[in-house]
């Protein structure tokens, strides 16, 4: 883990990468989330430390995993679910599959597939691990591409929770219509979020980051601190 104050490097799903700098405490990991297409249809993937698969499949309500197997360099559980939506009023089933590394880990879940079915959905992409995160590649002819460029996700102490991603023409055209503020970092935009709440958006040279703050934010120092972070697509 990077110390407090020095650069670090994340990379997303899709292999985007992206550096970090500033006066700032950068040391908490990073997760990262990319929609799928593979054969028609979108799978979410979310990929993170080697303890991400862990808390997602706890908050899911799993206790154990009913399959393991080595595959592509790591091991790969597996674990059904039949959780109450009260929207729909029906139990769902679904496939909670969880895979670790070295240093990482990915988890992903499938509504009413067997094994056989999730295999053949990992089996379009390859599993890469890198020093800075985890990347899935399609394989060539696969089926599977990325139907948005991935976004990356990361607690900053004291500024809130970031989310960041490559500024696409299609993000640029989201961008407030209303003039930012100007920072060392990028242009600063204020908004709301659907609830009422505040929430920052950061729009640097090459990519688009969203600021949400949490319990530790003061609202007022945010545009205060953005200007010592520096963030950029890394090559």
């Amino acid at each position: 883990m990077a110390t407090a104050g020095a650069p670090v490097t994340h990379r997303a799903v899709d292999g985007s990468r992206f550096l970090l700098d500033g006066s700032l405490d950068l040391s908490a990991p990073s997760t990262s989330v990319a929609d799928v297409t593979i054969n028609g249809r979108l799978h979410e993937f979310t990929t993170g430390t080697i303890g991400l698969a862990d808390d997602v499949v706890r908050a899911l309500g799993v206790d154990r995993f009913d399959e393991e197997l080595s595959y592509q360099g790591g091991r790969l559980w597996t674990a059904r679910t039949r959780p109450y939506d009260p929207q729909i009023r029906l139990t769902e089933d679904r496939l909670v599959a969880v895979w670790r590394g070295r240093r990482h880990s990915f988890f992903t879940e499938i509504y009413g597939a067997a094994t056989t079915q999730l295999l053949g959905v990992l089996r379009t992409l390859r599993i890469e691990e890198h020093d800075d995160g985890l990347t899935l590649r399609p394989v060539p002819k696969g089926g599977a591409e990325f139907a948005a460029p991935a976004t990356v996700l990361k607690q900053v102490p004291g500024l809130g929770l970031l989310e960041m991603t490559t500024l696409t023409r299609e993000r640029a055209e989201r961008l407030p219509s209303w003039q930012g503020l100007r920072t060392r970092a990028g242009e600063l935009y204020r908004d709301t979020l659907s609830d009422g709440k505040p929430y920052f958006v950061l729009a640097t040279a090459d990519t688009w980051l969203s600021v949400v703050p949490l319990g530790d934010t003061d609202l007022e120092q945010v545009p205060t601190l953005v200007d010592r972070l520096r963030v950029q697509r890394a090559r």
